[in-house]
């Protein structure tokens, strides 16, 4: 099975705990491999910084694939459309729509409004934490972090 591509706003509602933590986790543990761009190093890292969750956001991070931020990387997300992605949004619909088109992702998991957009307009499949009820063996430090309300 391909993988997933996940982004800061589904991570950011693990590393708080939200309500929905655990049904988002068990999303991300129903795919073996689990996508993001370098750029969630910086927005984990910060967000877990406000909250006193470093430590979280660093397990977090030890569960991902990171797409590299290189120059024509970033050259394609300041050109890549629709012009409504936002311009951090624009380098993770970048790397999602890369890793889609060579087959290494099946799915983008978002819950921002935009980058969803993003995805329906590049093709790419988009997935809600509801919409995934494929489980398999959660790792233990993302099940830890989710369920710690």
């Amino acid at each position: 099975m391909a993988g997933l591509y996940v982004d800061m706003s589904a991570l950011g509602r693990i590393l708080l705990a939200e309500a929905d933590a655990s049904a988002i986790a068990k999303a991300l543990a129903s795919y073996e491999e689990q996508w993001s761009s370098e750029l969630v190093t910086v927005e984990l890292g910060r967000l877990g910084k406000v909250y006193g969750l470093q430590a979280d956001a660093q397990q977090l991070l030890a569960n991902l694939r990171l797409v590299r931020i290189t120059t024509p990387r970033l050259r394609s997300a300041a050109a890549i459309e629709p012009t409504e992605v936002r311009t951090l949004d624009a380098i993770h619909l970048g790397a999602a729509t890369a890793l889609h088109k060579s087959g290494t992702v099946s799915a983008v998991l978002t819950f921002d409004g935009h980058l969803q957009a993003g995805c329906q307009h590049h093709g790419n499949p988009r997935r809600g934490a509801s919409g995934l009820t494929k489980l398999s063996n959660l790792p233990s430090n993302i099940e830890r972090i989710a369920r710690r309300r």
